[in-house]
């Protein structure tokens, strides 16, 4: 059934880069997909559980480039988070997903970045306090530094998502001040 989920997700993809999600039907993207209906819903249920599913596919392919960055920066805390949050935009840029959540109202993919974001930001949240804690083991051992940390990840994502969705300067700016707003709140920590 994997591989029934992965082409559903697929031809869900297909289509919202393409416009066509408001006028699409679930059994057109089954038929795209090469699945019955049916199969389509009882993987998903619904059309908003299979955008949901979209994002936060999309959404884990992000954490695996940004994790990539942050866990292989040299430096301090902010220097992980500036590689990060740069390779996030970056990889924003040229995501025609990303562009079709922005720019088409009726993609349906807006509000996972803004008011359903919680379940793509617990997947940010979560890795970037095990990269944290794993450059940084001194933090695991306190643990009132555990929840400060993530706290102050969950910070950066909502800035990073916050300048996805408005970006009012050059990547690699607003990258420099996402790193320094975190090297601040983590100084109070360490």
């Amino acid at each position: 059934m994997g591989s029934a989920r992965e082409a559903l997700l697929d031809a869900a993809y297909e289509t919202i880069v393409a416009g066509d999600w408001p006028a699409i039907r679930m059994a057109d993207i089954a038929g795209r997909a090469g699945v019955s209906r049916q199969t389509l819903y009882n993987e998903f249920g619904n059309r908003d559980q299979l955008a949901g599913a979209l994002a936060l596919r999309e959404a884990e392919r992000f954490r695996r480039i940004t994790s990539e960055a942050a866990r292989h920066a040299p430096g301090d805390v902010g220097d992980a988070t500036a590689a990060a949050v740069t390779a996030a935009l970056e990889a924003a840029l040229d995501n025609p997903l990303i562009k079709a959540a922005l720019t088409d109202d009726n993609s349906g993919l807006l509000p996972y970045l803004t008011t359903r974001s919680a379940l793509i930001m617990d997947v940010f949240r979560q890795d970037s306090v095990e990269i944290f804690h794993a450059r940084w083991p001194d933090l695991a051992d306190r643990p009132e530094a555990v929840d400060e940390v993530g706290w102050i990840c969950e910070t950066a994502f909502r800035l990073v998502i916050s300048h996805l969705i408005v970006p009012s300067e050059p990547v690699e700016t607003t990258s420099r001040h996402i790193a320094e707003v975190v090297r601040r709140l983590m100084a109070s920590v360490e």
